[in-house]
């Protein structure tokens, strides 16, 4: 950036007009992207220590040009922040100043010819569909362990129902702990999730994860355990449902008891042995993405490579000259 003849009046970290763009973009990502509070507080964070950075050099985030940012993402690699987190921020920016450019408080966007800066999407964890039989195997012995205490036959239930009904319906964690009662006794094989952005999607579910949610039902009126009637999964311990980290938690545990390294385990994991299992066994891409709850088929094309080793797989199997392939 060239340097100016009387550097503009800053406030803190980022100049007024930083302050208010960063804010409208916020609000914008909130009411009509229904981004959660988490998601929010990431981009204020990113956006501000961008602003800070730009600021000074003399300038202002709403004005900087393609050399601010550019210096901007060296400076994040000096400091020590890994590839995946430059390329996070620089994501962030990207979409700041499309909502100025779309708001037309600018007229192009600096970070379109930041090319080699985007982030590749990781090709996700797998389970192999062995690795999940075993992982629900083992949640099924515990869940019914005779020499248990009703109390503890409670948790091992509800622990086998959560890995039940994740792999049978692909559900985010945030979406799964925080079920309503109402689904177990609905009577119908589809439930009503609401997702992101507060958005509503119907979701099959299969006799195996009712089976498990009946079981888990009865461990907690065996145990006497009081049920306020509003989560599906609540707390055992405290009021409210079961959050995300207990349960991330447990399943780890369980993964290791069923011989399955803990760093490769994770709700998400599940989640995409879901999806990958399904696009295995013929499923569509479009109808995986509607179960996930993918606004954009772009998220759900991180499974494309289960379809190409379909596809090749196809063509080996079926063509009539593929024998002639390894002559």
């Amino acid at each position: 950036m060239s340097a100016a003849a009387s550097p503009p009046v800053v406030v803190g970290p980022a100049g007024r007009g930083d302050e208010a763009d960063i804010e409208s973009f916020l609000e914008m990502m909130a009411v009509e992207r229904g981004a959660s509070d988490n998601t929010i507080a990431a981009y204020r964070r990113d956006l501000e220590d961008a602003a800070g950075f730009v600021s000074g050099q003399g300038g202002s985030l709403t004005g900087a040009q393609t050399d601010d940012i550019r210096a901007y993402v060296a400076r994040l690699g000096a400091r020590g922040f890994a590839e995946s987190s430059r390329s996070r921020r620089l994501s962030a920016l990207r979409q700041f100043y499309r909502f100025l450019y779309a708001e037309g408080h600018r007229g192009d966007d600096p970070t379109g010819p930041i090319e080699g800066a985007r982030k590749k999407r990781p090709l996700p964890k797998i389970m192999s569909e062995d690795e999940v039989d075993r992982l629900i195997g083992r949640a099924d012995e515990e869940a019914r362990d005779p020499d248990a205490s009703p109390r503890r036959l409670a948790r091992a239930a509800r622990l086998c129902a959560l890995v039940e009904l994740l792999y049978a319906t692909g559900l985010r964690v945030s979406e799964l702990v925080s079920l309503p009662r109402s689904v177990l006794r609905a009577k119908n094989r589809m439930i009503v999730v609401r997702g992101k952005g507060d958005k509503e999607r119907m979701v099959p579910i299969g006799e195996a994860a009712r089976e498990a949610l009946a079981r888990f039902a009865e461990a907690m009126r065996v145990a006497g355990i009081a049920d306020d009637g509003q989560w599906l999964f609540p707390a055992l311990s405290e009021s409210g449902h079961l959050t995300r980290q207990a349960f991330a938690r447990d399943l780890k545990a369980l993964a290791v008891r069923a011989g399955i390294p803990a760093a490769r385990m994770s709700p998400h994991v599940l989640r995409h042995a879901f999806a990958s299992h399904l696009l295995q066994n013929g499923a569509d891409l479009r109808a995986v993405q509607e179960l996930l709850g993918h606004a954009d088929i772009s998220t759900t094309q991180i499974y494309t490579h289960v379809l190409e080793e379909r596809l090749i797989r196809l063509v080996t199997d079926h063509h009539p000259l593929s024998a002639l392939s390894g002559d």
